[in-house]
């Protein structure tokens, strides 16, 4: 239902009501009007006198500049999550226009050349209006990431996994909460997931390989036509290569000890790659690494006399976004935060 804006309405006092829509409706002028407060700023324009006030003429009436459309609608449903103060980012030091952020993006990380899965849909998958500061990253792009991130009061959302893999119409139900609050919260979205794994800096396996010591890293295991893991030649005893990979992803690693004690050519593929095992070892590694696997993966890797090391899908995957949302602050001076909301799986 519409209500009148009382002329002596406090900014905060109305913002503060959960069920307010308050859509800002400014008119093209470059200063508030004759009469009214605020100082001229360095591009001559006004700023408003009173914080948390509405801008007024010289009359003491709202001003006639901006105008304000203010409705009372039922919010769209939210999960109950643990979400912290939204401080969560540095104060950031510049602006960037969305399609610049995304055109640096498609290039760095080869968006149109590396070949995907259709429900990947890699890009900018969700615009937003007015430039970009705060960056939000994520592993996966979910009602709750995008709750979290409009929370946090992020412009943009960066993700591993898109918000087109399952089917997305018709848009009603949860399909429509999601979309409110994507819209709502006027939130980007931009996707990167097989450009994201191969990226040789960024990318999950670059990045996880880097926190497990490994160096003189090669191509491994194509995937789509090419190529989107890393591997090893290293001397590392398999139990000291298991502390290694539960250090780096802070969690437990499920480990089928199927090949030498001694680990000398280690495979790694970030997330579900467990699928991949005959690949693997076709390859010539005697030690996989990767996310999560099916069930029979523990046959096959005793038939193939292969150590195969799980340390969880989400788990391996929060490298490359996090590496990419932190590229992108220092390279265009924004802030950026990670959203952790793992699986378990």
């Amino acid at each position: 239902s519409k209500k009148n804006l009382p002329g002596n309405a406090n900014l905060p006092q109305v913002l503060a009501n959960p069920n307010v829509n308050l859509r800002y409706l400014l008119h093209l002028r470059n200063r508030w009007g004759p009469g009214q407060p605020g100082t001229p700023d360095s591009s001559g324009s006004r700023r408003p006198g009173a914080a948390g006030t509405w801008p007024r003429d010289g009359m003491g009436g709202p001003s006639p500049c901006v105008g304000f459309a203010l409705s009372v609608v039922p919010q769209p449903a939210l999960l109950k999550l643990n979400l912290p103060a939204r401080a969560w980012f540095d104060p950031p030091m510049a602006s960037l226009a969305l399609s610049t952020l995304t055109r640096y993006c498609d290039q760095l990380l080869r968006i149109r050349e590396v070949p995907d899965y259709d429900g990947a849909v890699n890009g900018l998958q969700v615009e937003r209006v007015g430039p970009v500061k705060r960056i939000a990253a994520a592993v996966d792009a979910s009602f709750a990431t995008v709750q979290m991130a409009a929370h946090a009061g992020a412009d943009l959302l960066v993700v591993h996994h898109g918000l087109f893999w399952n089917t997305r119409q018709p848009w009603t139900g949860p399909h429509h909460r999601l979309l409110r609050l994507l819209v709502e919260g006027n939130l980007a979205v931009y996707s990167a997931h097989l450009p994201l794994d191969a990226h040789p800096q960024l990318g999950n396996n670059a990045q996880l390989c880097a926190a497990l010591g490994f160096t003189r890293l090669k191509p491994f295991l194509p995937q789509r036509g090419a190529p989107i893991g890393l591997q090893t030649r290293t001397d590392l005893p398999l139990n000291q290569l298991s502390a290694r990979l539960s250090h780096a992803v802070h969690g437990p690693v499920h480990v089928i000890p199927a090949g030498p004690k001694t680990c000398r050519r280690i495979g790694v593929v970030t997330g579900g790659a467990g699928g991949e095992l005959r690949q693997a070892a076709a390859e010539g590694v005697d030690t996989f690494i990767t996310g999560e696997g099916p069930h029979w993966t523990h046959a096959l890797a005793e038939e193939l006399g292969l150590n195969v090391l799980y340390g969880g899908h989400y788990a391996t995957e929060t490298f490359g976004v996090k590496a990419l949302a932190e590229h992108l602050a220092r390279r265009f001076k924004l802030s950026w935060t990670f959203l952790d909301h793992p699986t378990g799986l």
